[in-house]
């Protein structure tokens, strides 16, 4: 108990300063936007806690099964605070700065190109936007969708090598995915499979529709210049994450599914192993 309850409260205590990581470094950041995120680090700290520190699921998904959450959370983490810094360096100029600036503005000009998701995120800009903030939305864009493909990377190198979820101990389908309800609407592995190819389609497809989305809205609405740094740092990270957190979901639950077709495989095997077995001890099982 002592150890679920300080896992949790470390959690916690990471999430906090994530959300609050932009705040702390950003220079010139108002006394109500201040409050504003710390209420919100807050919030989400307590919620880590509660969902960490009780015995029953209830939101977070593969909570047992390490590392899945860790790879997702260290690569949200990655990008905010290399969002954050990239951000720093327009107003304060150090060595740190100026190396993310320039891998930001090497990876931005490499995706950079027709019909890219990079490329549609500056389309979705407005015109009036200047050259240097042009600049700097393609370095935040190009440093999130490379830190998102390399966490997709790592967690499909754990998968194939470390045997994901197996090597963790015993996957428990409840515990681990408390909003997948195994009883209803048919089969379990034809709906995992269901389910790992739908998060696939949205994980790729997402980095193409949410500007295009946004573009659409610009129409109704204001169009977004992504001028404000928090608003540039979360929307960036929030448009590189979502996708492969969903492509990450995606290739669990199709791994999942192989594990009880598996499971369900040598479970038939070995009964009619038994079967034949016992046929052979007793010759009035045998037919005539």
């Amino acid at each position: 108990m002592i150890t679920k309850v300080t896992g949790a409260v470390v959690r916690a205590s990471l999430v906090g300063v994530m959300i609050s990581t932009p705040s702390l470094l950003l220079p010139s950041i108002g006394p109500d936007t201040a409050q504003v995120v710390a209420l919100l680090a807050l919030f989400a700290a307590g919620l880590t806690l509660f969902e960490y520190a009780s015995n029953y699921p209830s939101l977070v998904e593969f909570r047992d099964a390490p590392p899945f959450n860790r790879v997702r959370f260290l690569s949200l983490f990655l990008t905010v605070f290399l969002l954050t810094i990239l951000c720093r360096g327009m107003t304060e100029v150090s060595s740190l700065t100026i190396f993310v600036q320039a891998i930001g503005n090497l990876i931005g000009d490499a995706i950079d190109f027709p019909y890219s998701p990079v490329r549609l995120v500056l389309v979705a800009l407005p015109e009036s936007v200047s050259a240097a903030h042009l600049e700097l939305v393609r370095a935040a864009a190009g440093i999130a969708y490379l830190t998102s493909l390399l966490s997709l990377a790592i967690f499909v190198i754990l998968l194939r090598v470390w045997g994901w979820p197996v090597r963790s101990g015993v996957f428990n389908v409840w515990v681990n995915l408390p909003t997948f309800d195994p009883t209803v609407g048919g089969d379990v592995v034809e709906r995992l499979n269901r389910d790992a190819r739908l998060n696939i389609c949205l994980g790729f497809l997402l980095p193409f529709l949410m500007p295009a989305v946004a573009k659409a809205a610009a129409m109704v609405f204001n169009p977004v210049a992504l001028e404000a740094h928090q608003t540039l740092i979360w929307t960036m990270a929030t448009w590189a994450f979502l996708p492969s957190s969903l492509f990450m979901r995606g290739i669990a639950m199709g791994r999942i599914a192989s594990m009880i077709e598996e499971k369900r495989r040598r479970t038939a095997e070995n009964g009619e192993g038994a079967e034949e077995k016992r046929k052979k001890l007793d010759p009035d099982l045998i037919p005539a």
